[in-house]
């Protein structure tokens, strides 16, 4: 905690634990978030959107991830889970104990996206060393946070808002995300094909009911080369799919192009026509106009905290 950047943190499992970790037991995990599960409510309150993070496989985020999840949702949040899969060489015991809790978190929120560790192993070499392994981890888990927000929170030639954000992921399952970068010559095509092949994904997109997706680049993006980005994602998803994308101008990026693409509804509307998320997708525009201002709240379930970016922490 000492080490997290955040606006507030919590000391959670003061009684349970003595000031230690939940010694990779989820039990002890979950009674220690439990034991704090009025200051949680107090903090949620009023929060539109929730993300919970966590390594998962260990005890503080397999345990206490889903309890976090749980009192976000009955708040009402939008309560999207975004967990680590462990490296293979952690061995089966937990590897069995982070599908065990990554089972259950799957039950308590809307969406939950999951990103292998081992796919880190894909962008790196063996002179990587394991401390920047894991930052790398870390880095991962902000992407995933930061991939969505990033779409409300960022101005864009064609913006999204939490209205297009809630109709995708509400109650949507498991979601797959991917981000792309490219300069030169075809770099929307070579971005998209990046974040459709990204390391994040844990599988192929293809056949996602709904996409979220998002092109940025300098004053030069043109619309030619936001179409042929979109048109590499839409092949991939589902005939019927109901895709809302953005559209951003970043000069920082420079000459480059970055694509970030949400998937989602594998489960949920394999059972539901398009109509009816379209349906819902307006029915979210016309309640958003009398809510009251939008927060979003990051909570961190596992015992290493990446810094998050101060618009995160609102």
């Amino acid at each position: 905690l000492l080490m997290s950047d955040a606006d507030l943190k919590l000391d959670i499992g003061r009684e349970i634990t003595r000031g230690l970790g939940a010694g990779s037991n989820p039990e002890t995990g979950r009674t220690a978030v439990g034991e704090a599960r009025e200051t949680i409510e107090e903090v949620l309150k009023g929060a539109d959107m929730v993300f919970v993070t966590a390594g998962e496989g260990g005890g503080t985020g397999t345990g206490g991830a889903p309890v976090v999840a749980e009192i976000a949702k009955s708040l009402g949040a939008l309560t999207i889970g975004v967990v680590t899969r462990p490296f293979s060489f952690e061995r089966k015991v937990r590897a069995e104990q982070a599908e065990r809790g990554i089972q259950e978190l799957k039950n308590k929120v809307d969406t939950l996206i999951i990103i292998p560790n081992d796919r880190l192993l894909d962008v790196a070499d063996e002179n990587t060393t394991i401390l920047d392994a894991f930052k790398m981890a870390d880095m991962v888990l902000l992407q995933g946070v930061q991939g969505i927000t990033d779409l409300i929170t960022t101005p864009g030639l064609i913006n999204l808002d939490f209205a297009d954000v809630k109709a995708i992921l509400t109650d949507a399952g498991s979601a797959l995300m991917g981000v792309g970068h490219a300069r030169g010559d075809d770099r929307a095509v070579e971005a998209a094909r990046a974040a459709v092949s990204s390391p994040l994904l844990e599988t192929s997109i293809d056949g996602a009911r709904g996409i979220l997706l998002n092109i940025t680049g300098g004053s030069d993006l043109t619309l030619y080369e936001v179409n042929e980005a979109a048109r590499i994602i839409s092949d991939h998803a589902h005939p019927e799919a109901n895709v809302i994308f953005g559209a951003a101008i970043d000069d920082s990026l420079g000459d480059e192009v970055r694509v970030t693409v949400i998937a989602a509804g594998f489960e949920r509307w394999s059972s539901r026509d398009v109509s009816g998320a379209l349906a819902l997708e307006e029915e979210e525009e016309l309640d958003l106009g009398t809510e009251a201002p939008r927060r979003t709240v990051v909570f961190d379930a596992d015992e290493e905290l990446e810094d998050i970016p101060s618009f995160l922490r609102r």
